[in-house]
C-alpha cells in the first residue's frame, strides 16, 4: 500500500460540440461519441505512448442502447488504443463524467495507476425504448414500451410518490422553497446564453472542442445568441399548471462526449507536457430525492472544506445548471459566493446537459480556465436525479 497519496494532475481536457435532441450528433453513436474523444485527446498528446494508459473510465446515465457493454471499454478499441488498456463504465447519473474523473483521480492518488483517461458520452438522442419481460409466457395483452430518454422509469412501487415525482416538478418545489419567480428563472437562463454566445465569439472554446470528423457542427447547437425576455416569456410551463418552470429555462436533451488526461507525477513527465490543473479534493452527499437541484450544497462545502478553501478562494465555479430554478436555488444556499465566477462561458442551460458527458464537461472547462488564469482554484459539481450531489476541487 502507498505510504502517502500522490498528486494528480489534469494534462488535457476534449469535448464535442454538444448536440441538440434529434440534432446534427443524432446520427452518431453513443461509444462512437466516446471513442472519438478518446482519440483526439490521446493524439493531442504525442509524446505518450498509448499503452501507458492504466485505465479508462466514462461515465454513462443510460446505458440502455448501444452505450451498453461497458461502453469505456468499446471506446478504447473503436479508438485504436491498444488492446492492452482496459475501461470500466460507471453511473452516478447526472454526476457519472464527474464521477469517472474522481475514480480516475483516486486510483491514481493510491499508486493503482499513473495514467488514466477519464471522462463521458451520452446520446439522449438515441436512447432507446425498453420492453419490460412479461410475467408470463405469450401475454395476449398489449405490452408498455418505456423511453430511456431521461428521468424515472419501471419505478418501483415501494417508492415514496413524492420521491419519484418528475425532474421538472422538483425544480418547481425547489422554486417554491426558495420563492424562486418564473422571471428570475428567465433571466437567469437568458444570460447563460449570452455568456456561451460570447465565450464562442471570443474563442474561449477553441482549445477544448473536438468537433466529430463528417458532422456539420463545429459549436454548441442549442446557444441561442438572440434569445429574449419577451420570447421566454411566452413560454409555457411544462411540468406544472401554473408554475414557472419552462423549456426555455431547463437545459435541453443533448448529445456529446468529454474526455480528460489525468496523470501522476511520471506520468507527467512521460507527457511532456505542462499540465492544466492539479485535482484537490472531492465529495459527494445525499438528499431527499424530490429535493434533487439542492444536492450540490452540501457536497460543495465539504470539498471546499477537505480542500481547506473557501468560496473567497475561488477563481472559476462551474455549476451544471440542470433547470434556471434548481441552479438559483443552490446559490440562494450560497450567499458568501461571488456570482461573477459561477458559469462565466455559460452553462448547462445554454450549452447543453448530455447526461453522463456534463461532469466530465465540467471538470474540463474548470481545469482550462484555471490554466489561462494562470492560478486560482476552480470547483465543479451538479446536482444528480434519485438525490445527490458531487463536487470536485481543482487548483492551479
Amino acid at each position: 500500500m502507498p505510504t502517502s497519496i500522490r498528486d494528480v494532475y489534469v494534462v488535457d481536457a476534449v469535448r464535442t460540440p454538444i448536440g441538440k435532441f434529434g440534432g446534427a450528433l443524432s446520427g452518431v453513436r453513443p461509444d462512437d461519441l466516446a471513442a472519438h474523444v478518446v482519440r483526439a485527446l490521446v493524439a493531442r498528446t504525442p509524446d505518450l505512448d498509448p499503452a501507458r494508459v492504466d485505465d479508462v473510465y466514462f461515465g454513462d446515465a443510460n446505458g440502455a442502447g448501444e452505450d451498453n457493454r461497458d461502453v469505456a471499454r468499446m471506446a478504447v478499441l473503436l479508438a485504436g488504443l491498444p488492446v492492452t488498456v482496459p475501461g470500466v463504465t460507471v453511473n452516478r447519473l447526472c454526476g457519472s463524467g464527474l464521477e469517472a474523473v474522481i475514480q480516475a483521480a483516486r486510483a491514481i492518488a493510491v499508486g493503482d495507476a499513473d495514467v488514466a483517461i477519464a471522462g463521458g458520452v451520452e446520446s439522449m438522442s438515441r436512447a432507446p425504448w425498453v420492453l419490460q419481460k412479461p410475467e408470463r409466457a405469450f401475454p395476449a395483452a398489449h405490452q408498455q414500451l418505456h423511453s430511456t430518454t431521461l428521468g424515472w422509469r419501471m419505478t418501483n412501487p415501494q417508492m415514496p410518490a413524492e420521491w419519484t415525482v418528475p425532474l421538472g416538478e422538483g425544480a418547481e418545489l425547489v422554486a417554491d422553497k426558495h420563492r424562486i419567480g418564473r422571471e428570475e428563472q428567465d433571466a437567469f437562463a437568458l444570460a447563460s446564453h449570452r455568456k456561451a454566445a460570447a465565450a464562442w465569439a471570443r474563442g474561449h472554446y477553441d482549445g477544448e472542442v473536438v468537433p466529430y470528423e463528417g458532422v456539420d457542427l463545429v459549436r454548441d447547437e442549442c446557444v441561442r445568441e438572440s434569445s429574449t425576455p419577451e420570447a421566454l416569456a411566452k413560454l409555457k410551463p411544462v411540468f406544472r399548471p401554473g408554475g414557472t418552470v419552462t423549456a426555455g429555462n431547463s437545459s435541453p436533451l443533448n448529445d456529446g462526449a468529454a474526455a480528460l488526461l489525468l496523470v501522476g507525477e511520471e506520468g507527467l513527465r512521460a507527457t511532456g507536457r505542462e499540465p492544466l490543473a492539479r485535482i484537490r479534493a472531492s465529495a459527494v452527499t445525499g438528499i431527499e430525492p424530490h429535493l434533487f437541484g439542492l444536492g450540490p450544497v452540501e457536497a460543495v462545502g465539504r470539498a471546499l472544506a477537505k480542500a481547506d478553501r473557501t468560496f473567497d478562494d475561488l477563481t472559476v465555479f462551474e455549476l451544471n445548471e440542470a433547470f434556471a430554478a434548481q441552479a438559483l436555488g443552490c446559490l440562494a444556499e450560497w450567499p458568501g459566493l461571488d456570482p461573477a465566477v459561477v458559469n462565466p462561458r455559460g452553462g448547462a442551460l445554454a450549452v447543453g446537459h448530455p447526461l453522463g458527458a456534463s461532469g466530465a464537461r465540467l471538470a474540463g472547462a474548470v481545469a482550462h480556465q484555471l490554466a489561462a488564469a494562470g492560478s486560482g482554484t476552480g470547483l465543479a459539481a451538479l446536482c444528480i436525479g434519485v438525490g445527490q450531489g458531487l463536487a470536485l476541487v481543482l487548483e492551479r
